[in-house]
């Protein structure tokens, strides 16, 4: 039995379901709301791309190291983007969350602090995992804002960690979120949540 097995989260109007290539169609139109795959600081796929990197997901989730999830639209099932766990490493019971990306209007929304809690709230409380992390690019500012906005503490940098789409070598933020320090950072969060726009 894998540690993350495939499950179904919904709130807020948003649900979370495992990816497939069912959700290819839904998944290009997001990204070219907004031509995200034009973002350097990102892993956004082209259009022509989408279906190889669902594929790739799929194998990555065969393999036992990252599941991926279609975010959608619960009124609609519009696909408005996708968000994974990955690094997944079940003897010391943790994962990270990432491949996070959604079309341009569903940012600074409620759909990614959402998703994130459904996430968050999936991997403390059901799977008990002791730490959830994140990385992102150092040049890629607003993935660091959004992810210390959903209280992760910033461990450090990698550098020349990973390579970018350009060719380019980045270094990688690391940001890490202890279960001891869950309870407090959910009540933020559906505070914030709750709180009127």
């Amino acid at each position: 039995m894998a540690f993350v097995e495939p499950v179904h989260l919904a709130a807020r109007g948003i649900e979370l379901v495992p990816l497939s290539l069912d959700h290819e169609s839904g998944l290009r139109a997001a990204a070219a709301d907004g031509e995200l795959w034009n973002i350097r600081v990102t892993s956004v796929p082209e259009p022509e791309s989408t279906r190889k990197y669902i594929e790739d997901a799929l194998a990555m989730r065969e393999a036992g190291n990252r599941f991926a999830f279609a975010v959608l639209d619960t009124n609609s099932g519009k696909v408005l983007g996708t968000s994974s766990y990955h690094d997944i490493l079940p003897a010391v019971k943790r994962v990270e969350i990432g491949y996070t990306w959604y079309g341009k209007s569903s940012q600074r929304t409620h759909v990614n602090t959402t998703a994130k809690l459904l996430l968050m709230t999936h991997a403390f409380e059901t799977l008990g995992c002791h730490v959830v992390g994140w990385r992102t690019d150092n040049f890629n500012f607003a993935s660091q804002a959004a992810i210390e906005r959903l209280g992760a503490r910033k461990d450090g940098v990698i550098r020349g960690h990973a390579l970018r789409r350009d060719g380019t070598i980045r270094d990688t933020v690391m940001y890490s979120l202890r279960s001891g320090e869950w309870p407090e950072v959910k009540a933020q969060l559906v505070y914030l949540l709750d709180k009127p726009r």
